[in-house]
Formats: C-alpha cells, sequence, structure tokens
C-alpha cells in the first residue's frame, strides 16, 4: 500500500530477486557482479588464516593480516570515491574489479612461488598473502554508503528493518555458496594447500568474467556514485555532525567488533588445528577443514532463515532489543568456540548458534541511518563505519599476540597463560562490555518506539 508521498509501505523481501529476474539490464549487471565477488571473497578469505599457517605463519603474524584487513576496510571508501570522481564511475568499477582478480592470483602464487630470495634477503612466501589482500579487497570501496542511502529513501522509516532485510537476503546467498564451494573443492584433494589451490583458481575465474561481463555490459551514464566526496573536510564536518543517538550505538559496537576482531582470523584455526575436528556420516568423511566450510554455510543458513523474522518483530519490539541479540552472539560465540568438546554436532550446534548475530543486522543499520536526515543518510554511513573500522584496526594484531604468545602471570594463587583460551576469553570480555553498555545506554531509534 503506497503512502500519500508515493512510498511503498509494503517492504517486499523477495524484491531484490524478483529485480534480479527481471532482468533490467543494468540491476542484472551489477547484481552479478557483486555476487561474484561476494563468492569468490567468500571461498577464500575465511581459509587464509589455515593458508598462511601452513605456509609459515605466526599467530602473531595472521593477527597482524587481520590487522591489516581493518585499516583496509576503514581507509578503502573514501579514496574509491575519489577515484570514482576523477575517472568516472565505469572505468572505476573495472579498475578495482581488475585489482581484486589480480589479488586472487597473486594469493595463489604464494604457495606455487614459495619463499623469495632478493639478493640476501628472503622473503617468506605469505608475504605474497599480504600484497594480495591489497588488491582482493578493492571491490569493497564502493557501494556501502550508497545501499545505505538509497534504502533510507525508498523506505518509510518505521520499516527500516525491514528494507534493510531484503538487500541483506540476497547479498548472504553468496555468503552461503562460497563457504560451501570451498569445502566441495576441499574435499576432493589430498591436502589443504592443493585444494585451497583449486578454490583459488575458481575465485580468480569468477572475478574475471565479473570484471569483463561488468565493463562491457554496464552502463553508468546516469550513474552518480562517488561524485560527492568532498575530501577530507567534509568527513570532519560529518564527524561533528554525527547525530546524537548514534553514539551509545559507536561505543557498544565498537567494544563488540573489537572483540570479534581480536579472534576472527583464529576460528579456521580452532577448528581445524585446535579442536581439529572433521565430520563423520550420511556416508560422507570430511576432513576439517572442508568441514569449516560446512559450518560457515550452517552459519549462513541461520542468518538467511532469521534476519527477515527479527526485522519483522522489529516492528513491534523496537530495534534495539534485535541488536543487543546480534551484539550478544558476537561476544559470547569466541568463548564457546574454543573451550567446546571436540564434536562435530557440538560444532554444527555453535556455528548455527553463531548464525543467529545476523538477526539483528537490518536492526542495527536501520538504527544508525535512521536517525540521520534524509539526504545525509550516505555520509552518515560512511562517517559511522570509518571511525569504528578506525578504532578497530589493532584488534587482530591484540588477538595475535595473545594467542601466540608464551608468556605466563602469576597473580596470587592464579596464573594466566598467554594461549587460544586467553585471546577468546579476554575476546568475550570485551565483547560483553559493549553488550552491557549498549543495554544501558543505547537510544531506540523513534519511529520504532
Amino acid at each position: 500500500m503506497a503512502t500519500e508521498t508515493g512510498v511503498d509501505e509494503d517492504v517486499d523481501l523477495l524484491d531484490s530477486f524478483r529485480q534480479f529476474f527481471a532482468l533490467e539490464r543494468d540491476v542484472l549487471v551489477l547484481s552479478l557482479s557483486m555476487l561474484a565477488f561476494s563468492l569468490a571473497f567468500q571461498m577464500t578469505s575465511r581459509y587464509i588464516p589455515e593458508y598462511m599457517r601452513i605456509l609459515g605463519a605466526s599467530a602473531g603474524v595472521i593477527g597482524l593480516y587481520g590487522s591489516v584487513g581493518n585499516l583496509i576496510s576503514a581507509v578503502y571508501p573514501y579514496p574509491g570515491g575519489a577515484v570514482s570522481d576523477r575517472i568516472g564511475s565505469r572505468l572505476a568499477l573495472t579498475a578495482f574489479a581488475t585489482l581484486a582478480t589480480v589479488g586472487f592470483g597473486i594469493w595463489y602464487l604464494a604457495s606455487v612461488i614459495g619463499d623469495i630470495t632478493l639478493g640476501a634477503t628472503t622473503l617468506p612466501a605469505w608475504t605474497l598473502v599480504f600484497v594480495g589482500l591489497f588488491l582482493a579487497q578493492a571491490w569493497k570501496s564502493f557501494g556501502l554508503g550508497a545501499t545505505f542511502a538509497i534504502v533510507k529513501q525508498s523506505v518509510p522509516p518505521q520499516r527500516l528493518a525491514m528494507g534493510f532485510a531484503s538487500t541483506e537476503m540476497f547479498r548472504r546467498i553468496g555468503f552461503l555458496l562460497g563457504p560451501l564451494a570451498a569445502a566441495a573443492l576441499l574435499a576432493t584433494t589430498a591436502t589443504f594447500v592443493d585444494g585451497f589451490g583449486r578454490v583459488l583458481l575458481v575465485a580468480l575465474a569468477c572475478g574475471l568474467v565479473a570484471t569483463v561481463a561488468q565493463h562491457f555490459l554496464y552502463d553508468a551514464s546516469e550513474d552518480t556514485l562517488g561524485k560527492s566526496f568532498e575530501g577530507i573536510d567534509q568527513i570532519l564536518a560529518d564527524l561533528r555532525t554525527m547525530p546524537a543517538t548514534l553514539r551509545p550505538l559507536l561505543v557498544a559496537d565498537t567494544f563488540v567488533r573489537f572483540a570479534n576482531g581480536m579472534v576472527y582470523v583464529f576460528f579456521v584455526i580452532v577448528v581445524t588445528e585446535f579442536l581439529s575436528v572433521g565430520f563423520t556420516g550420511f556416508g560422507v568423511q570430511l576432513r576439517p577443514d572442508a568441514f569449516f566450510g560446512v559450518l560457515l554455510g550452517v552459519e549462513m543458513v541461520v542468518a538467511i532463515l532469521s534476519m527477515a523474522p527479527v526485522a519483522k518483530l522489529t516492528e513491534w519490539a523496537g530495534l534495539k532489543p534485535a541488536v543487543a541479540l546480534g551484539f550478544l552472539v558476537y561476544a559470547v560465540f569466541p568463548l564457546l568456540l574454543i573451550f567446546a568438546p571436540g564434536n562435530q554436532w557440538v560444532l554444527v550446534l555453535l556455528f548455527a548458534f553463531s548464525g543467529l548475530r545476523f538477526a539483528g543486522l537490518p536492526a542495527h543499520k536501520a538504527l544508525i541511518v535512521g536517525p540521520a536526515e534524509q539526504d545525509a543518510g550516505g555520509r552518515v554511513t560512511g562517517t559511522y563505519y570509518l571511525l569504528r573500522n578506525t578504532l578497530v584496526i589493532p584488534s587482530a594484531a591484540l588477538g595475535g599476540w595473545l594467542y601466540g604468545s608464551e608468556w605466563a602471570v602469576a597473580i596470587g594463587d592464579v596464573v594466566i597463560q598467554a594461549g587460544p583460551e586467553l585471546a577468546f576469553g579476554v575476546a568475550t570480555v570485551v565483547g560483553l562490555i559493549g553488550v552491557v553498555y549498549f543495554i544501558v545506554f543505547g537510544r531506540e531509534f523513534e519511529a520504532y518506539e
């Protein structure tokens, strides 16, 4: 039913799929491109820490890799807008897609080339993984702020969570298929390195096809992505004028994301090495590395199935409870995982539980963009994520230091020993601080009150 302003109040969760199958040219091209790169990145990125470990990287180096990824996520969107202004949307999209594709190729070469000798200096093979990271994440430079702003302009305030649920459900399909495809490829090879090499080649192919199709089929004559970028002065102004209602959310979110960032890169290593749990049943036997892909698939199935119902519930319960649920799952999952018994079904249940953290994501996004002025949704979103992502940059490095160190401290009769248990335990404590802070100080978006 439409309002007096012509806005459709009934947000259709299948609208993204209908637009796709309607074969509207630009929608089809950009949807396929985003799906392809989402698939490629999800197939590869969650396994990169295990890849680095086998290539000889220590826990500290793997943690540093996570922090570099945080840094890239924080700083890439703004120069991405500047590049778009300079060379135009079509060429910018092609350039960043090409860089991402090259990044997958460099990841593949890390195991093929091995250690690199430059005169008297020998660079370990995992050095190439860092080089590839700067390129593979390039495609993420576009779309975040624009997506938020479009949803805000298209959906009534009291239906924002449902609007974001619609877009998230389509996006998460790639997140579901990627790890499952990786698990299938890994299950058909004798070793992880051989299997992951195939995964990287498939990711490379996805990126190549998407880049070519995007360049020749996408008509960006009316596209304005990135044309509102006004430099560092605009960033500072947006920070000063951020809606006051966002500040408690930002503080809590930063604690929760910092906690998750401490251990996120080690999830695959915990499953494959620390717990070393594979899967046997239904006539199938999987190594721990392949089983990890299945666990990620289970996580995403729960995410997809839970987002829409929880978003619907926010219309009478409010956004705050849904956001708090997501934060709580983020916070307690590390502790539950590191002390889990080595049982395949326990891990299935744990990763299904982890999928509930995505249930609060549409409400979280609505709470971010809701208080913004109608024409400032993109800027508010960009400012929020820039500040949050900047603050969590060192989280993975700290987690890697705690995970891989060998020190011990005695406090009375209690001995605190560095290692995986300490890293994951501290992460949960930090996350719970954010949960409590949000419950006490978080503010509801007035359209949901």
